[in-house]
């Protein structure tokens, strides 16, 4: 439910389903993931309850392009649902859910390969969040104490994204030295 939200919050100014896939891609992808093959039906099913409108525009290269827009319900809507307070969703992580079922495998190498893996991907987006943050930093003269209302409320997300990934990052490195201290007390 809450994509419809977040799709009718990212179209403050009018735009296609594939640009939302690219905004969802490069700015928010840190805290929400979403497909194109779930972008398009949320897309239909948002102008089916009159909270989007779409219409279609030249394209740069192309068939024309549908392009969407908020009406004044999905604007109410929108409201509403930012008003209501906060939420916390539960979290659907694959590789929790594989880290949990390991011992199917009695294998403490394949653990650690995880690990690794798992703590490698963690700082490459973590690298990715941090070299934003400075690009912005050093872009912006207003970053962050002055910036428009919009651009501060992006800083907060990206922050997050860097706590929660530095947090990923310790979790992961606490995880592979039990993992070594458990390998070679059972080599002993």
């Amino acid at each position: 439910m809450s994509l419809e939200y977040i799709l009718l919050g990212l179209l403050r100014e009018a735009a296609s389903g594939y640009d939302l896939k690219k905004i969802f891609d490069t700015q928010v992808g840190h805290f929400w993931a979403a497909e194109l093959s779930q972008i398009y039906p949320t897309l239909k099913r948002l102008e089916k309850q009159h909270w989007l409108r779409s219409h279609h525009a030249a394209a740069k290269r192309g068939p024309r392009r549908i392009v969407y827009e908020t009406t004044a319900a999905g604007n109410r809507a929108l409201r509403a649902w930012l008003e209501s307070g906060p939420e916390v969703s539960d979290e659907r992580q694959v590789f929790v859910a594989k880290l949990y079922l390991l011992p199917a495998l009695d294998d403490l190498g394949v653990t650690l390969s995880l690990l690794t893996g798992l703590r490698q991907r963690f700082a490459t987006r973590l690298d990715g969040l941090r070299s934003l943050e400075k690009m912005w930093a050093e872009s912006d003269p207003r970053y962050p104490a002055d910036l428009p209302t919009v651009e501060f409320h992006k800083l907060l997300a990206l922050r997050k994204g860097l706590f929660s990934l530095q947090a990923h990052i310790e979790w992961a490195d606490e995880s592979i030295r039990a993992v070594h201290k458990r390998m070679k007390s059972e080599q002993a």
